[in-house]
């Protein structure tokens, strides 16, 4: 049984339980993104290969991936797109941190991984008149 001085406790994690679940890869605030980096950045290039590196790796994915889709299906139904980037290209952890930490402290929790990936593009890719 539990008593009202652990249910106190637990309500606050239960309760975010459902929006943890809820949230689809790339869904992430830049801020919690930039937190988590920056915990694990100290160890370089081996950062990648911590399950906390990965995961934040999996979030940046999983955003290049959905914006894939989305520009995909633009193209398909003739609609003009946000941005037109190649077919591939590269994108290293320094150009991609330093375009999530371009956002002011005060948006950081407002603005998704997906969101800042899409703007990203824009800025590197931008069609042509």
């Amino acid at each position: 049984m539990i008593n009202a001085k652990h249910a106190r406790r637990l309500l606050p994690v239960l309760l975010a339980v459902p929006v943890l679940c809820a949230m689809r890869p790339g869904d992430m605030s830049v801020a919690a993104f930039l937190a988590r980096a920056a915990s694990i950045e100290r160890l370089g290039p081996l950062a990648l290969a911590t399950p906390q590196g990965n995961e934040l790796k999996g979030e940046v994915v999983a955003a290049g991936k959905r914006y894939k889709a989305r520009i995909d299906a633009e193209r398909r139904a003739g609609r003009k797109t946000t941005s037109c980037p190649p077919e591939s290209g590269s994108l290293s952890p320094d150009q991609w941190l330093s375009h999530l930490r371009s956002y002011p402290v005060a948006v950081r929790r407002k603005v998704s991984i997906y969101s800042a990936f899409d703007a990203l593009m824009k800025k590197r890719y931008p069609c042509p008149a």
